[in-house]
């Protein structure tokens, strides 16, 4: 697996954890959008494009999401402990849509959307500074390349 390309869009409030939104395009084939730099405890790390965990309303089976105290769809309180903590004694509220499957692939990806997000932050220092767009559809041909 080749990372043909990079793209940063740089969150304008620079106090919040969030710091950037990420694409990567993996082979100049296949694109991962949603990817986040954020700043943790322990420093700048990417976060794989997720989902919020969801269930359903015992009384009228409507979804909602983990932290709902209420269903959306009739009202009903839901049991705020419907889900179990895992080894680490965390309820888990977020799925993973794509991500790496061992070490290295992650380490990989990390170190070049940091380099990216690095080479980004420099070049919006620059008076004629244009942000990226995220959703622009020609990867192959613009943005920032690994």
């Amino acid at each position: 697996m080749e990372i043909t390309e990079v793209r940063v869009k740089l969150v304008s409030n620079q106090d919040d954890r969030l710091k950037a939104f990420c694409s990567l395009t993996l082979d100049n084939e296949f694109v991962i959008r949603d990817i986040k730099i954020i700043e943790g405890s322990g420093g700048l790390f990417v976060a794989m494009p997720s989902r919020k965990m969801s269930d359903h309303c015992n009384r009228c089976g409507g979804k909602n999401h983990l932290r709902s105290k209420f269903c959306g769809t009739c009202g009903a309180k839901l049991d705020e402990n419907r889900t179990p903590p895992d080894a680490q004694g965390r309820v888990k509220l977020h799925a993973d849509i794509a991500h790496p499957i061992n070490a290295k692939c992650r380490r990989k990806i990390q170190e070049t959307v940091l380099a990216a997000f690095h080479e980004e932050l420099e070049r919006s220092k620059q008076p004629d500074y244009k942000p990226v767009d995220l959703d622009e559809n020609s990867y192959h041909t613009h943005g920032t390349h690994a």
